[in-house]
């Protein structure tokens, strides 16, 4: 498994926020999953310790931690 870097497929992904610390894109050209090789729906990526999540639908996610920075895909 290989780290996932943002700008390398930045053309594919659509920025829906940005605090500084922490991004959500959205996968506008199927961008795979590094882990499972399945397309995501929206990434969330963060330098920061500790994040709160709200309650889930059920969706399934796959989380990839790459150098100081967490990635959060979810499905």
């Amino acid at each position: 498994m290989t780290g996932f870097d943002v700008h390398e497929h930045r053309h594919a992904l659509k920025q829906l926020r940005d605090d500084g610390r922490t991004r959500l894109w959205a996968n506008r050209g199927d961008v795979p999953c590094p882990v499972c090789a399945e397309p995501f729906a929206r990434l969330f990526t963060t330098r920061r310790v500790g994040t709160r999540f709200p309650a889930a639908d059920g969706a399934p996610f796959c989380l990839l931690r790459d150098g100081d920075a967490v990635h959060l895909f979810r499905h």
